[in-house]
């Protein structure tokens, strides 16, 4: 409770967010989660001598994490042919998708995105099938990509 004068806190924008994805260009399907947005630069440490006071830490080289996605079950099953279409590994079956993440206001643009270079599917898992009443049929689908930009 905030006394009379005091500055209200801001409120969270990023309450009710949705996510979105588009490949190359075009929007395709809402995800209830995404993980896996992460980069790690590997370190090498170089011990030079006569310098007992620390180690170099050099670069080495930079990974990207899989993009993990859950949605429910699509019945036009698009990203699932295009996993089983991509099981062959051809560099041609690899496309740039974005993730658009858009605010709890219907209608206004994205709050943050992020562009996956050369992605393509290596993961699907479908639904756990339960008779549960409102138990939803989830599918998961994990795509691994060269490289991720942020852009706002």
């Amino acid at each position: 409770m905030s006394m009379p004068g005091e500055k209200q806190p801001a409120k969270d924008t990023h309450l009710g967010l949705h996510f979105w994805i588009q490949i190359e260009g075009v929007e395709i399907a809402g995800f209830s989660e995404c993980s896996g947005i992460s980069i790690e630069t590997e370190v090498y440490e170089y011990t030079e001598g006569g310098l007992n006071t620390y180690t170099h830490k050099l670069p080495v080289r930079t990974k990207y994490a899989n993009i993990t996605l859950k949605r429910g079950l699509d019945p036009g099953q698009d990203l699932y042919r295009w996993y089983m279409d991509s099981l062959d590994g051809l560099p041609k079956k690899r496309k740039n998708i974005s993730i658009m993440v858009y605010g709890p206001k219907p209608g206004t643009e994205p709050v943050e995105k992020w562009d996956l270079i050369e992605a393509w599917p290596v993961k699907w898992t479908g639904p756990d099938l339960k008779s549960d009443a409102g138990a939803a049929a989830v599918e998961t689908l994990e795509f691994a990509h060269n490289g991720i930009i942020s852009k706002k």
